[in-house]
């Protein structure tokens, strides 16, 4: 359960923060190689699909096994600055492939999992990648598409080797585990270390390019809001070709010295996650909104918990009823924190710091973070604007400096001396912001502005919905109307009676005004390949849809 922690002193935190990094800066090297040296400890508790394998791997493992991949590579004759595409599961060669690129200075592309041969064929040719480094399950997709890949040269495979791939297990027991630091290139700081590729809710994937200063900067993240330490056993849920895998598995954690546990597990079973918590006494819990109502929803009592002492919500926001279940039922609070691909944790609710359920926290220390209007204007308090990052001088700590190869996208979210993140919010007089969407998802409807992630927090306080995405249809008297898109919870059947009990459950939970004058019941909602709502596709359907009918 949740043990008393200190009252956090925001004002000092933010006028005492420093960050400084040296000219020349190797994560790989400079974090976890110092500690494998200096502090060795277990690094990481990986854990096979069935939870019963499970392997404890030092920091000095990680380390030596990563210099022989780096060695590998160097005999490849990669050098610094190719990309190379990554595509592997919750896996330890996933640090392995990770932390070896870094060491020789090139720029992993890690996808995630679900990604079909054409999505791998994009990212290829999109950075002109010279490496593919995937498991044996994805080799098959690699060779579907690799004559339509000109600067493909090399294919490393892991797992059982084959033909006309490189073979990472036996190229790697033939290599040394010492590298020579006089033969790896060295690494500046604002040198490109990681591409990631957005997950293309509105438009094709763009990429995200993060320097080595990024895997420095993650001690925000980690000490302001995942409050990490070297005793403690963290665990993200994630897959590994998305930037919050390098939130949770790696930075943070490693900075901070943590045991971090990676489960290969497929899809959500929660026998098992709540196994996995008491078998190896999980500290820090980080996962998003929907699985915390599962597990807030199941009888907990048969787990032992109690050495959970601080869970982070994150990947979307992170409604007030998903907050008081999960306390309900461990003891613990939710601390929500904001942050995106192109940025660290810029926005959190932190350890010791009143918690006001539905709002994503405060700004960090380090990055003046705030809501302005189009122009860059800082808004008035309870005001919806931009949540924007201000340029300053230093650069903050962890933002991007532009996506790569597109100088016309930089230049959209690059303006008026701020970043505009593309979502939008409000912020109260002492400083809290509030989510209402993204700036292409405010509803407006007889000139009120209307949130959907409001609507969308009262539609799952409602007992038969299970999920549901609000977005907004014309409409030639109101301007717009919000409509709702729902999945329902077992045991429950689609109707008008239901239809209407679920909209005077929004009218009386929040202003009237706001409640969903349309429903549309859906099997499942559509979603990227990263799991978030997919928007466009619904704001497309809701032009062309008929009021009042049911989707089977």
């Amino acid at each position: 359960m949740t043990p008393d922690v200190p009252a956090f002193d925001y004002e000092s935190a933010r006028k005492n923060f420093s960050f400084e990094l040296p000219e020349f800066f190797n994560f790989a090297i400079d974090i976890v190689g110092k500690r494998a040296r200096e502090k060795d400890k277990t690094a990481l508790i990986a854990i096979n699909r069935s939870g019963e394998n499970v392997e404890h791997l030092s920091y000095s493992d990680l380390d030596r096994t990563s210099n022989r991949f780096a060695n590998v590579l160097l005999d490849l004759g990669v050098e610094k600055g190719d990309f190379a595409f990554v595509m592997i599961p919750r896996l330890a060669s996933w640090y392995y492939v990770l932390f070896g690129a870094m060491k020789v200075g090139a720029v992993s592309m890690p996808g995630t999992n679900l990604l079909t041969a054409k999505d791998i064929e994009y990212r290829i040719n999109r950075a002109e990648a010279r490496l593919a480094i995937v498991t044996r399950e994805h080799a098959d997709k690699v060779d579907q598409i690799k004559s339509n890949c000109p600067s493909l040269e090399h294919l490393i495979v892991i797992g059982e080797d084959r033909e006309g791939w490189t073979g990472f297990d036996s190229a790697c027991a033939a290599a040394s585990d010492e590298l020579d630091l006089e033969k790896a290139p060295k690494v500046r700081a604002d040198d490109l270390m990681l591409i990631y590729f957005t997950s293309g809710t509105t438009s094709m994937p763009k990429m995200v390019g993060r320097d080595h200063s990024y895997g420095a900067a993650h001690a925000i993240t980690g000490d302001y809001w995942a409050d990490l330490g070297e005793d403690d056993v963290h665990w993200t849920l994630t897959d590994t070709g998305w930037a919050k895998a390098a939130w949770g598995l790696m930075f943070p954690p490693m900075l901070a010295g943590s045991t971090v546990l990676l489960y290969d597990g497929e899809g959500f079973d929660v026998d098992m996650h709540l196994k996995i918590i008491e078998r190896h006494k999980v500290t820090t819990f980080c996962a998003p909104p929907t699985i915390y109502r599962i597990l807030a929803q199941t009888d907990v009592s048969k787990a032992d918990l109690s050495s959970l002492r601080h869970c982070i919500g994150a990947g979307e926001p992170l409604n007030p009823e998903a907050m008081r279940s999960w306390k309900k039922a461990t003891g613990c609070d939710v601390h929500d924190g904001y942050g995106q691909t192109e940025t660290v944790n810029i926005v959190a609710n932190f350890p010791g710091m009143e918690i006001r359920p539905g709002s994503m926290g405060r700004p960090v220390p380090g990055v003046d973070v705030n809501i302005v209007d189009d122009e860059g204007n800082v808004v008035a308090d309870d005001e919806v604007g931009h949540i924007a990052v201000r340029i300053t001088d230093p650069y903050p700590p962890g933002l991007f400096r532009g996506y790569f190869k597109d100088k016309e996208g930089t230049a959209k979210v690059f303006h008026d001396g701020w970043y505009f993140t593309g979502d939008t919010a409000t912020r109260d007089r002492d400083g809290y912001f509030w989510f209402v969407g993204r700036s292409d998802d405010i509803i407006t409807s007889s000139g009120y502005r209307i949130s959907p992630f409001e609507v969308e927090s009262a539609l799952i306080e409602h007992e038969a919905v299970a999920e549901s995405a609000v977005v907004s249809k014309p409409d030639p008297a109101r301007t717009e109307i919000v409509m709702a898109y729902v999945t329902l919870a077992p045991g429950f059947e689609a109707s008008e009676a239901l239809k209407k009990d679920i909209q005077d459950f929004v009218k009386n939970l929040t202003a009237p005004y706001k409640y969903p004058r349309e429903i549309v019941f859906m099997d499942a909602l559509p979603k990227t390949i990263s799991g978030k709502i997919r928007r466009v596709e619904l704001r497309d359907d809701a032009r062309d849809h008929t009021a009042g009918s049911i989707l089977p």
